[in-house]
């Protein structure tokens, strides 16, 4: 009675619950993941749009290695096997230490360089008047999904041809054409007041950020889960040995 209450009490105290259930969350998060790459891969192939083979492989790669990698590591934690757990630990140092660092390195390339490159893209539009056909029906998305008109100086960067995606309807955010605002466009037409460049560029830096964010933050969930392996490691090493102790009828109460 006295040794299977010992054991009982070495099992609540096991880090096998909570290790399972983390690692049960980055299951869900690395399959969400990975459908949501294949979904945009895709889409990628059927609007026939260039995208680097490499960046799309690592992405794969990541994702279903780190997929496979909580389930060895949730077979390691239910089976008590340790070396599962010791090719767990490896993995995720491995991919904690890779995602951080690219992270840290690759921020100022990814915040500023091509902030700034997007930027330029636009501008080099201008003039709106004579763009292209293909920037105008870019130029014509970013209006609508961002309520702005124009790109410097708001509607009148269209000059008398104002697009249909300038029109206004919410209280706050229109500007009234009247009398001679603008040479040949419709009068007392409501249009969006905000130019498009300033708030496409702060949306940018905004969806960069919070990228870079949920890569770092990614890194820090794998450290976390690599300390809970290694502690688990721990645990189940010492039980073992108490087992085995048990077993040969050499056991001193209070050595454990």
């Amino acid at each position: 009675m006295q040794r299977s209450a010992v054991v009982v009490v070495a099992d609540k105290t096991s880090l096998k619950r909570p290790f399972i259930f983390a690692n049960a969350v980055h299951m869900a998060l690395c399959f969400f993941m990975l459908t949501m790459t294949v979904a945009w891969h895709r889409d990628l192939i059927q609007t026939g749009k260039l995208v680097s083979s490499v960046s799309v492989v690592i992405m794969y790669v990541m994702e279903i290695g780190c997929l496979l990698l909580s389930v060895l590591g949730v077979f390691g934690a239910c089976k008590g096997k340790r070396w599962c757990l010791i090719l767990y630990a490896t993995g995720m140092a491995a991919a904690s230490q890779t995602i951080i660092v690219r992270t840290a390195l690759s921020y100022q390339d990814v915040y500023e360089k091509r902030v700034v490159r997007e930027e330029s893209k636009l501008l080099s539009m201008m003039p709106l008047t004579a763009t292209s056909k293909a920037n105008r029906t870019l130029l014509y998305s970013i209006q609508r999904e961002f309520e702005c008109c124009g790109l410097i100086e708001g509607y009148k960067d269209w000059g008398s041809s104002i697009p249909a995606s300038c029109n206004c309807q919410y209280p706050g955010k229109c500007i009234r054409l009247r009398g001679s605002a603008t040479l040949g466009a419709p009068k007392n037409q409501y249009v969006y007041q905000e130019p498009c460049l300033r708030i496409y560029v702060s949306e940018l830096k905004l969806a960069f950020s919070l990228a870079m964010g949920i890569q770092f933050g990614s890194g820090v969930f794998w450290v976390v889960l690599l300390v809970m392996s290694i502690k688990l490691m721990g645990q189940i090493k010492r039980k073992q040995e108490f087992i085995a102790l048990l077993q040969s009828n050499r056991y001193v109460p209070g050595a454990f």
